[in-house]
């Protein structure tokens, strides 16, 4: 790798295969009136699952600005007309406000701006997580490297972004520069998401992006809502969403009736961001770092109890983000030394009714002041009875010593008939063993060091690259595919 910028062959577009291309025809799916399950919002079954008609009720983003930082977002589909804001083209061969999608293979950043914020309009329109967000779309040029993307991270965040979505990934640890320019963005109050990658792309663990400190690191779903077998896991993972076969929108070039289904944790970062959406846009004067914490604290918990290698903390719950009474927080929930808030609950998030259980990750600050406060009442009353039982404990050895019948031996001394030094303890034959000694507690052994990693163990590698590491390109790479990672 070269000094400075590294190499554009490090990092690329790593998209879930398109699965199938709904229908057939020029236009979206045919009519008259097809069942239910044929038609787009038929096939969108993650909004029911994830109630998401009842959380419209209550909000639908309005007001909410989602940075999409992919491959760029075609404007002019009918799903998305009108969400698309001016946005801006970084590397070679992007449109300079981004709104243009430069992957003619799957046309990855229109899907997952589709996902979160297509505008709806009936059964064969597709209806977005947040249909009244805002996309800004941030085009990466093909190839692109380490450096653009933190240079797109940057501009979204000043460009007033409220959630940026990277449904990217690499296999290499990530660079300075990202660290540098994911940290600047959520000091700009922006809530990052990115996809944890797939298995199917090769990686085997949670990679660049996902793996920074401080974004929520997304894994996938099921229809079922176990965990999807393609979607990667790992310490780092944060929350989980459905990833299996989302349908979004697609210009005709990539597929004729205008739509497309995906199987990846792209999508489900798509869908994370787009719940990150409605939760800004009904709580305004949440920063990111609550908002972050209310989708932790009602996510419902999946897998072994508390956080997972393959859930993170849990599957969002949109709803429940949006109902229940949760603790604030003074630092952000996913970097080191956050610590938890007062609240109106005593930790955990308040479930309103039906909502199933919540995770609770910190003690509320005035549990904590009762418990100090119960501590400086015991520990003088501690050291006076102790002081008591002493002095009793002394007069009354003197007092043998005192009355003690002639003859008895003086302190220090055995008394008659005890028996000599080296006779065996209490229980063995003489000429035997004294009975073993207890040691420390079994598996103990000398004590760590070093701090914890905020997510634990370091992130393993993510999906490929392309060309191969040291291999000059010789064209384009192909487009990506949706899904999980353009990841």
């Amino acid at each position: 790798m070269r000094a400075g910028k590294p190499s554009r062959s490090k990092l690329r577009l790593a998209v879930a295969a398109l699965t199938v291309v709904v229908g057939v025809g020029s236009g979206p799916l045919a009519a008259p009136a097809p069942a239910h399950a044929d038609t787009v919002r038929g096939l969108q079954w993650y909004l029911d699952t994830m109630k998401i008609p009842q959380a419209h009720k209550l909000t639908k983003g309005k007001g909410v600005t989602v940075a999409v930082i992919d491959s760029g977002v075609d404007a002019s589909l009918p799903d998305l007309r009108g969400q698309v804001l001016p946005g801006k083209g970084v590397g070679a061969a992007t449109a300079a406000d981004g709104r243009r999608d430069d992957d003619r293979e799957l046309a990855h950043g229109t899907a997952m701006a589709g996902i979160i914020a297509s505008r709806g309009g009936g059964v064969m329109r597709c209806l977005g997580i947040a249909p009244e967000a805002r996309i800004l779309p941030v085009a990466l040029g093909r190839p692109f490297d380490t450096g653009d993307v933190a240079e797109a991270v940057r501009w979204a965040a000043d460009a007033g972004a409220d959630v940026i979505n990277l449904s990217i990934g690499s296999d290499a640890q990530p660079s300075p520069e990202e660290v540098a320019a994911v940290r600047y963005a959520l000091d700009k109050d922006a809530v990052v998401v990115a996809s944890a990658g797939n298995r199917k792309q090769g990686a085997r663990g949670v990679g660049s992006p996902a793996s920074i400190p401080g974004i929520i690191a997304v894994t996938g779903l099921a229809k079922d809502g176990g965990h999807f077998a393609d979607s990667v896991g790992g310490p780092e993972a944060v929350l989980a969403a459905p990833m299996e076969k989302i349908i979004s929108p697609r210009p005709t070039y990539v597929s004729p009736n205008g739509y497309g289904l995906g199987s990846g944790t792209s999508d489900a970062a798509a869908i994370m961001s787009g719940v990150a959406a409605l939760v800004r846009a009904k709580y305004p004067d949440l920063d990111a770092a609550n908002v972050v914490n209310r989708l932790i604290r009602t996510a419902r918990d999946k897998g072994p109890a508390g956080r997972d290698n393959q859930y993170g903390f849990g599957a969002v719950d949109p709803l429940a983000a949006l109902t229940r009474s949760v603790p604030a927080v003074d630092a952000h929930p996913l970097l080191a030394g956050a610590t938890g808030g007062a609240g109106p609950s005593a930790g955990a998030a308040t479930p309103s009714k039906g909502d199933g259980p919540a995770v609770s990750i910190s003690m509320k600050k005035d549990t904590g002041a009762l418990v100090q406060g119960a501590l400086c009442l015991l520990v003088p009353l501690a050291l006076l009875i102790l002081v008591i039982v002493l002095v009793r404990r002394s007069r009354r050895k003197a007092a043998v010593v005192r009355s003690g019948p002639p003859g008895y031996p003086p302190p220090g001394h055995a008394p008659p008939g005890y028996p000599p030094p080296g006779y065996p303890p209490h229980g063995a034959a003489p000429g035997m063993p004294a009975p073993p000694q207890a040691g420390p507690p079994p598996g103990y052994g000398p004590t760590p060091t070093g701090g914890p990693h905020p997510y634990g163990a370091p992130p393993g590698p993510q999906a490929g690259a392309w060309p191969p590491p040291g291999a000059a390109p010789t064209a384009p790479p192909p487009p990506p595919a949706p899904g999980g990672h353009q990841q």
